[in-house]
């Protein structure tokens, strides 16, 4: 609660200064009622550092994920070094990436196709954390758009109500297999975001239609138990 407010205070903040009106609209939120779906895959994991290199970005209108309009790039990093934790995850090497284009030529797309719309992901602060430090030193805000986190749609459904001692699993992998989503090979960006926007679509409809996700009641009675 106390980040959200934060992060309403930087995004005012930021409103105030800007000097470009072209991202004025970024402020607003854009009135088609779509979200865009986004995944970050970079360098290494610490946000300070690290540099994105590849990212997708898909618009979800209603229940219709918008696929064939995906926005997608390859992005050479300009002083990061490829980790080799990163690279067991996502299986892009340096050699890989020296084709992409450099950050300063993807943003103002990425900005301009994301526009007002809320964006969704799996863990999306991170990604959102990583896309905030390219725009801040681009043009002087961080992303001000609304932020949607599966994972808390997918605890508000399953687990919201659960007894105390309830064995929690936030996972990726959880997630999709509770909704009984096709598994894609996971740590590709466009993958991920399309996981995630079919995750989104999901949990949205079983919210508006007053359904929950079953739990294994005898794990929670267990779990109790031992706790």
């Amino acid at each position: 609660m106390l980040e959200r407010m934060l992060r309403r205070i930087r995004r005012e903040i930021d409103r105030r200064r800007l000097s470009d009106p072209q991202w004025q609209r970024m402020f607003e939120e854009d009135a088609s009622g779509e979200v865009v779906s986004i995944d970050c895959e970079t360098t290494g994991f610490d946000l300070r550092k690290d540099e994105i290199i590849y990212v997708s970005a898909i618009r979800v209108a209603g229940n219709r994920i918008l696929t064939s309009s995906a926005f997608n790039a390859l992005i050479r990093p300009e002083s990061a070094t490829m980790r080799a934790d990163a690279i067991r995850v996502h299986q892009l090497r340096a050699v890989d990436v020296e084709a992409g284009r450099p950050m300063s030529e993807v943003l103002p797309e990425l900005l301009d196709f994301i526009g007002g719309r809320p964006v969704v992901g799996y863990w999306i602060d991170y990604d959102v954390s990583m896309l905030d430090r390219c725009a801040r030193r681009a043009f002087g805000f961080r992303l001000p758009n609304r932020r949607i986190e599966v994972s808390e749609l997918y605890y508000e459904l399953k687990y919201r109500k659960a007894p105390q001692g309830t064995r929690i699993d936030l996972s990726f992998n959880a997630i999709a297999r509770d909704l009984g989503l096709r598994e894609l090979p996971a740590h590709d960006a466009f993958n991920d975001a399309l996981s995630a926007a079919e995750m989104y679509v999901q949990l949205t409809d079983m919210k508006a239609r007053g359904r929950t996700i079953p739990r294994d009641r005898g794990a929670d009675v267990a779990t109790a138990i031992a706790h």
